[in-house]
């Protein structure tokens, strides 16, 4: 067979995050998400779990050490344009990753600070929280908390627009990096709201709120939308323009897996 004189070219992404087996969040939805978006998925595995849309039976951590050397290989040979973390699970795990990107020169670094479950449940030790805050959220381009993340990182109640506005003003503050507070648990109307701050400007980014669905993995698909997008060129307010269209589509055009509703990253 004869190739083509040229080949594809696609950007490379990383996501450093936990393996979902029910397929909807996780590595799961990242590698969906970067292939939707024309780029080339590359993990490290940071806890496996055994899970299915009615909930989590056991989760397995990776050891730490070899957190490292996924990423080490991937960085080998297949260099990423963007990079984005999401479950870590422990603080070794944390420091290890931070340790990494203190080293390295660094491409976009979107954290998605997976530490508190829908349920509201608080999914990291306290001493986990405290590696994420002192050690990763300083070396990121961007942080992507929800809203029950946020009112753990500034320590108060969100309660309204002009609370999300100042809690992006005050992450960006603390930890030198652009924050997109994402507030779709808010009532606030019709509309699903989230607040980018990147340390000049303010966006307020709207959707009409789709309810009825399940939102499993929405974080995910988010987080590495936007991380695909930078790896595509784009700025970061751009970026996250074009990731917040991406997850309406994904949610509003969801589809059934099984007896369970599904995010639709194929949907166009």
């Amino acid at each position: 067979m004869k190739l083509p004189a040229r080949r594809a070219s696609f950007p490379i992404v990383l996501t450093i995050a936990g393996s979902d087996s029910g397929g909807g969040a996780g590595v799961q939805a990242d590698l969906k998400t970067f292939t939707a978006l024309g780029c080339h998925g590359t993990t490290a595995i940071t806890c496996i779990t055994a899970q299915n849309p009615k909930g989590v039976s056991d989760i397995q951590p990776v050891r730490a050490d070899m957190v490292e050397k996924q990423i080490e290989a991937v960085f080998a040979e297949l260099p990423p344009r963007a990079v984005k973390t999401g479950m870590l699970f422990s603080t070794e795990i944390i420091n290890v990753v931070a340790d990494f990107f203190s080293r390295e020169k660094r491409p976009p670094l979107v954290v998605d600070p997976v530490m508190v479950a829908t349920s509201g449940a608080v999914l990291l030790k306290p001493s986990a929280i405290r590696a994420l805050k002192e050690h990763l959220l300083p070396l990121a381009t961007l942080v992507t908390p929800n809203l029950d993340e946020a009112q753990l990182l500034v320590g108060r109640k969100l309660n309204s627009l002009e609370d999300l506005l100042d809690a992006a003003e005050e992450l960006h503050a603390k930890f030198g990096c652009a924050a997109l507070v994402k507030g779709g648990h808010l009532k606030l109307g019709d509309d699903a709201i989230d607040v980018l701050f990147d340390g000049k400007n303010f966006s307020v980014l709207k959707a009409r709120r789709v309810r009825g669905i399940s939102t499993h993995g929405t974080g995910c698909t988010y987080a590495a939308a936007i991380a695909a997008h930078l790896a595509k060129g784009e700025k970061l307010p751009r970026a996250v323009v074009l990731a917040k269209e991406f997850i309406t589509r994904a949610i509003t055009r969801s589809y059934f897996a099984g007896k369970h509703p599904s995010l639709n990253q194929q949907a166009r």
